[in-house]
């Protein structure tokens, strides 16, 4: 290909095939085309791949089909667009009944030329429906995705060879010039590909080697998330994280903010500070669970280029930043507990007294700062610091529940429940009422104003059923966290305002009278905590105003000031 223009297609391509070889994979199936063409040269390229050529595609699927029932490995199956990857369906069908591994790859024309007429164009979206175990459309090739690439050939190896294998579908929409030259790889993730350790509740003896050989330095971190088995496990984690010398970058909903001395609970106001963020940057991440909220978090994960190992108990492929090396489907708490003194660690080096002092001193000027004036990432702290131990805390998505995050305590009282799993703030008030009508005991929830108005439906007849249920509404008459995003900045405050902003005026008494509930104005932090503690029985709504442009100047002071009380101090 001397002579040929450098493409985005073909540096994507390449890098598919390069993973899919680290992968294991050994074997492509190619029905000719030419929408396929970037694919089908990059196949072509790598001699470690056996390349069949099969004229007909259904035939084409069928022999993919035999490579997969004889190796237990996936062969790459191309086609080109339209209707030459219907033909693939039965054999596509085939593999998913026969839990047969495959890894169909169907080219596509690009968005713009669907539905236009376009030749040789059908809507190839999820064309195999729920036969497949895992459908992907990456979109056209783009440079500026390229740290993406590796993790969808890993990722679509690692479906179709799990704990159910069969076949998984990429549909790859390629623009023109479809002959081109790959620029340099992106780098892989880790020295091997994308591992998956599956135990059910444990690990065998030498699946717990491979995680030691793989965890066992001394710049490491465990992030805790939320998800099942998480909470019960936060004592073994943190025993490990004890015997490691790692810092404990602990979810509210973890139930991992317990006050022991691993325990960050202000680590995204600690990693805006960018000189102590890349002094700490660490060489391995153990995840527990589901991620933080905290995009400050993330960002600072991708850049470390760490070692990323989630363990989790379920099946759910967790990974935004397309950075793990290893996941493992595993109760939390037995794989901490098997790692125990198997490790060398940090224990007692600089590393994790520098984390230990990072959290003391973001945690004196959280103390320090919330304790006055009534603020929204006050409200938050004062939540996790009174409720009653062992209480239920159900915060909504948006604004509130990264002001647990980001302010609430390190020795956190209330068992704190969100939405993370579509992050929508649909539902809070709903959610409260069944978590309260199960457990039977007080439960408290921690909501915005828009959020309440999004689901006061809830309300209806909540006085008729028997729960104890504190409403804490913060109203800041509208949208408070897109005053956190470049909108607020670029546009006019009429525009802002108008489209993220949205004042509603809702007079929230007058909801709270119209429902028959207990109604509190609290104008300020003691006046919450004795509304609080007045509850027995029934349904009561605390109500607290705040400014919206305020909240702003309050987050970013305490949180520069954080910043400033870690920076200088971060040398390794």
């Amino acid at each position: 290909m001397i002579g040929m223009p450098v493409t985005d297609t073909a540096t994507f391509c390449a890098t598919l095939v390069d993973e899919w070889v680290r992968s294991g994979v050994r074997h492509a199936v190619i029905a000719p085309g030419s929408r396929s063409t970037p694919l089908a040269l990059a196949l072509a390229e790598r001699d470690e791949l056996v390349v069949h050529l099969v004229h007909d595609e259904r035939a084409a699927s069928f022999v993919a089909l035999g490579i997969g029932v004889a190796d237990a490995v996936p062969a790459i199956l191309l086609c080109t667009s339209g209707s030459a990857a219907t033909h693939f369906h039965g054999a596509v069908v085939e593999a998913d009944l026969g839990e047969v591994p495959m890894i169909v790859c169907t080219a596509d024309r690009p968005p713009e030329l669907r539905d236009t007429g376009a030749p040789q164009t059908i809507d190839q979206t999820r064309l195999y429906g729920t036969a497949v175990r895992w459908f992907h459309d990456p979109g056209p090739p783009a440079s500026p995705a390229s740290v993406t690439w590796r993790a969808i050939a890993a990722r679509s190896v690692a479906a179709s060879t799990g704990e159910r294998p069969g076949p998984v579908h990429l549909n790859l929409p390629f623009r023109e010039p479809l002959v081109g030259q790959a620029a340099a790889l992106p780098e892989p993730v880790a020295p091997e590909s994308l591992q998956i350790i599956r135990g059910r509740r444990t690990l065998a003896a030498e699946q717990i080697a491979s995680l030691v050989e793989l965890l066992d330095r001394q710049r490491g971190v465990v992030v805790v998330g939320g998800g099942h088995g998480v909470r019960a496990a936060a004592a073994d984690l943190h025993q490990l994280a004890a015997e490691l010398g790692w810092p404990v970058l602990a979810d509210p909903r973890s139930g991992c903010r317990t006050g022991k001395a691993a325990t960050v609970a202000a680590f995204d106001a600690i990693l805006r500070s960018r000189e102590f963020a890349d002094a700490h940057a660490p060489e391995v991440v153990l995840r527990m669970g589901t991620l933080p909220a905290s995009r400050v978090l993330a960002e600072w994960l991708d850049r470390s280029r760490a070692i990323q190992v989630q363990v989790h108990a379920s099946e759910a492929w967790l990974d935004p930043g397309q950075r793990l090396a290893v996941r493992v489907v595993a109760d939390p708490g037995a794989v901490a507990r098997s790692l125990h003194g198997l490790m060398r660690g940090a224990s007692g080096t600089p590393w994790s007294a520098r984390w230990r002092r990072a959290e003391q001193r973001a945690q004196a000027v959280i103390a320090d700062r919330l304790a006055g004036d009534l603020t929204e990432s006050g409200i938050a702290r004062t939540l996790t610091e009174v409720l009653p131990a062992g209480s239920t805390l159900v915060v909504a998505s948006s604004m509130p529940i990264r002001d647990v995050e980001w302010f609430g305590s390190p020795d956190q009282q209330p068992i704190v429940h969100a939405n993370r799993g579509a992050n929508g703030i649909d539902g809070t008030l709903a959610t409260a009422t069944g978590l309260a009508l199960a457990s039977g005991e007080p439960t408290f929830v921690l909501v915005g104003d828009i959020a309440l108005l999004h689901d006061s439906t809830a309300l209806v007849s909540i006085t008729r059923r028997a729960v104890d249920l504190t409403i804490v509404a913060v109203d800041n008459d509208g949208g408070a966290i897109f005053s956190f995003l470049p909108q607020a900045t670029v546009l006019s405050s009429g525009r802002f305002e108008e489209l993220f902003g949205t004042p509603h005026g809702t007079d929230l008494a007058a909801l709270a009278a119209a429902h028959h509930l207990d109604y509190r104005r609290c104008t300020d932090l003691d006046e919450l905590r004795t509304g609080l503690g007045a509850g027995s029985g029934g349904v009561r709504l605390l109500h607290l105003v705040t400014d919206r442009v305020r909240n702003v100047d309050d987050h970013r002071r305490v949180t520069d000031e954080i910043a400033r009380s870690v920076e200088n101090r971060s040398s390794t």
